[in-house]
């Protein structure tokens, strides 16, 4: 087990470090403190033949090209101070109301203009129980993006020697404000040979919310039995895509649980014999196959991004959660904790 610092460039606010966790199992990660992000992932295949599995760059200056700013696919990112699209960019909290920036057509997606995935957060690494790790460090201030309250946040990244990589979430407030943020990482475990169609999924969830045409939360859930998005049973991906007439943009709900820690989701590739299991204590997750990634983004050796050529498990909290009446811990109250794990389990 291992960790590297290293320089990774410089941008107007600061200089930027990439952190290298490595186990005794081949599986690498790297992550830069430009946006909290994971800029790669690397494990071996059933053959032990050492792949990329995530979507981002090997340079800063790639995440500030003029095909990614077009794009914004968010890759890897820790996005907030709340993720996912708020209805009309408002919402109403304590009696006053608040109007945020609209920079997905009406509506406000993972934290406006300047969320938390292109802030410079403070590092530090970490060793513990034969596992490595860093924690990113993050002050957000009263009125920042419109949003009330100044959240002091920590993130936890930590490879461990069974090959997972937990992402644990902390924040605290000195005013009520909406807050949930997640990790954006693609994944894609042919090592992008192939889109993600071939993979199988199976997610443990009957329900899923209502969006609107906008793509924003109705507050209404929708029961998946029958439906061909239902993936209490392992299907592969780009069949569900085919009766679907689509990709996949769906926040799949995990109300039974509660906010127990808890396996919510297993992906399969054949070829590689790649798995992923996901773990979360959130109420839900939004699945999301990159209909909308350009195919203009490549990492620098030539690995070809694009359409259906990575997927998301973003666990957070409920999407529009501030509008939508009874929305489970949508709302981070003055003196309340906010603490979330997500587990992403590498198996080849």
């Amino acid at each position: 087990m291992s960790t590297l610092k290293s320089y990774f460039g410089e941008i107007e606010d600061g200089i930027i470090e990439l952190f290298t966790l490595k186990n005794d199992n081949g599986v690498e990660v790297k992550i830069m403190n430009y946006g909290a992000t994971i800029t790669s992932i690397q494990i071996p295949d059933k053959d032990g033949v050492k792949t990329e599995i995530a979507c981002g760059f090997d340079t800063l200056e790639s995440y500030f090209s003029e095909a990614y700013k077009a794009n914004s696919p968010y890759f890897g990112g820790t996005v907030g101070r709340y993720c996912s699209q708020i209805k009309d960019a408002k919402f109403t909290l304590n009696g006053v109301d608040y109007k945020l920036a609209q920079n997905a057509g009406n509506n406000n997606l993972h934290g406006g203009i300047k969320g938390f995935d292109k802030k410079i957060w403070s590092t530090g690494p970490f060793k513990e129980n034969g596992s490595v790790g860093v924690s990113m460090n993050l002050l957000s201030k009263d009125m920042e993006e419109g949003f009330p309250g100044n959240v002091k946040v920590k993130v936890n990244f930590t490879l461990t020697k069974d090959n997972a990589l937990k992402i644990e979430y902390y924040a605290t407030t000195d005013a009520d404000t909406p807050f949930t943020i997640t990790n954006h990482t693609y994944f894609n475990l042919t090592g992008f040979s192939n889109t993600v169609e071939g993979h199988s999924v199976q997610l443990f969830s009957d329900k899923k919310q209502v969006w609107d045409e906008t793509g924003a939360a109705t507050g209404a859930n929708t029961a998946l039995a029958g439906e061909p998005d239902d993936l209490r049973s392992a299907q592969e991906i780009g069949h569900v895509h085919k009766a679907m007439g689509g990709g996949f943009e769906h926040f799949y709900l995990f109300e039974e649980k509660g906010f127990k820690l808890d396996k919510v989701a297993e992906i399969h590739e054949p070829i590689s014999g790649r798995s992923l299991e996901i773990s979360t204590s959130e109420p839900g997750m939004l699945l999301y196959t990159g209909k909308y990634t350009s195919d203009a983004l490549k990492r620098e050796n030539g690995l070809q991004y694009g359409k259906y050529r990575g997927f998301c498990c973003e666990t957070h909290r409920y999407p529009n959660g501030p509008n939508i009446p009874n929305s489970p811990k949508s709302i981070l109250k003055k003196g309340e904790n906010y603490e979330s794990t997500t587990i992403f389990k590498f198996n080849w």
